[in-house]
């Protein structure tokens, strides 16, 4: 197959030379108009430091919000994965109840702001849920070495039904496009593989597992994947509710050290940075995936 030429035309070139000019004239104002002062060398001991009593590098201010977002992301996709999933299979359901269900919760979630669920969701539950459940005790009750592995993977244990409430709102908002992507996988089999599946007597679920889902989850894998992308730029706004993720950080830093578009541009870069990098591997799996289905 052969490959076509790159052509440029006089669009592209004029095209080219506005968007030079547009940023042109925005370092311009930063420079000149808004007589900012540039100070990008304090910007890497905000990213990592050096402990004296453990002698060695640590993570900073940033780093720790990185990996907080990060771990707020992991476990928020698989959150809503779960939930996803069983909302999904309800929404293909033959039980007008469960269909109701499903529908229901992907209306609800999807049409109200996000903002408003995170002031929800956190109130509700750190206030009324998280004390009936005792989590902070649990925690506290726990050894020193249960701890630090719990601070590892998610947040301090001070910090945790918090954190846990940042969990269940992101899990849920996300939930609810996980629901819509694997509704989708399901419906885009082919009739024929239900009648066929039928004719053999296999009762809904078995057709459902030993036939649909199968093909299914190949087709929702790479949807899936650009989902958890979402999701990390989505766990921004839990900073609203004291979540010690990257943005929060960036706020409280920039509030420390009124370094505006140091700090704003370094947490931009490294939100880039994470996001294009799985961009890149959801770009790869959806090219491994549509060789193995070929």
């Amino acid at each position: 197959m052969r490959k076509k030429k790159t052509r440029i035309t006089v669009l592209d070139i004029a095209i080219a030379l506005i968007l030079l000019g547009a940023g042109v004239y925005v370092f311009y104002r930063i420079r000149v108009g808004l007589n900012y002062h540039w100070n990008w060398g304090v910007i890497p001991q905000y990213l990592f430091r050096y402990d004296e009593e453990k002698h060695r590098w640590v993570m900073n201010l940033l780093m720790e919000g990185l990996k907080t977002t990060l771990a707020l992301s992991v476990w928020s996709i698989l959150f809503a994965t779960i939930v996803g999933s069983i909302m999904g299979m309800f929404r293909v359901s033959s039980s007008l109840f469960k269909r109701l269900i499903g529908r229901t919760y992907v209306e609800l979630i999807r049409n109200i702001p996000p903002l408003v669920l995170v002031f929800i969701f956190y109130f509700f539950l750190s206030d009324q849920i998280m004390p009936v459940l005792g989590v902070d005790d649990f925690i506290r009750s726990r050894s020193e070495r249960f701890q630090e592995i719990l601070a590892f993977f998610s947040t301090r244990p001070e910090l945790f039904s918090t954190f846990l409430s940042a969990v269940i709102t992101i899990g849920l908002f996300e939930g609810a496009y996980i629901t819509e992507i694997v509704r989708g996988g399901i419906q885009s089999i082919e009739r024929g593989q239900w009648e066929a599946s039928y004719a053999l007597g296999l009762s809904w679920w078995q057709q459902m597992r030993h036939v649909v889902l199968p093909q299914a989850v190949q087709r929702i894998l790479p949807p899936m994947a650009g989902e958890f992308i979402n999701t990390i730029k989505n766990s921004s706004i839990v900073s609203v509710i004291s979540i010690q993720e990257l943005t929060f950080q960036g706020m409280e830093l920039m509030a420390a050290s009124l370094l505006t578009f140091e700090v704003w541009l370094t947490i931009a870069g490294m939100y880039l940075v994470v996001c294009l990098l799985l961009s890149l591997a959801v770009a790869r799996l959806e090219v491994h995936m549509r060789r193995s289905l070929a």
